[in-house]
């Protein structure tokens, strides 16, 4: 975990509990993150179902940062008023789309399965990179 960016900035606002990992953008990391994240929010006394969905998105949206980021990728994990707050982070450019090169079958199905598990979903370009926000409820 680092303090390098303050979890307030990147909400926008103080939540009652927040986290913030940061890890070099490889896929050599992935697990390390999905792991980080169901310790702290089986530690945060976050429902089980609820828990399996955000680690299912954690690890989605950080295998696309360690995909495509260029050199760190930075998980927030950030739970207040019943509401699970993920933010990815990575260094890299805008993911094309459609890409003709790779049968549809075999990738591009991580962004759907977070937009069906998450009760919000925001993709930004930033100018450092990509931020990919996602919302979950949690009820107690």
């Amino acid at each position: 975990m680092t303090d390098s960016a303050s979890p307030t900035s990147l909400l926008g606002r103080p939540c009652r509990r927040q986290a913030l990992l940061t890890l070099p953008a490889q896929e050599a990391h992935v697990s390390a993150a999905r792991h980080f994240a169901a310790d702290l929010l089986e530690t945060w006394s976050v429902p089980a179902g609820e828990r399996d969905s955000a680690v299912l998105i954690v690890d989605e949206l950080v295998a696309n940062a360690a995909q495509y980021g260029h050199e760190h990728m930075t998980l927030l994990l950030a739970f207040d008023h019943e509401t699970l707050h993920i933010v990815v982070t990575d260094s890299g450019a805008a993911v094309e789309r459609h890409r003709p090169d790779i049968a549809p079958d075999e990738h591009g199905r991580g962004t759907g399965i977070v937009q069906c598990l998450a009760q919000s979903t925001e993709i930004r370009q930033t100018g450092s990179g990509r931020e990919v926000r996602a919302c979950l409820s949690c009820s107690p």
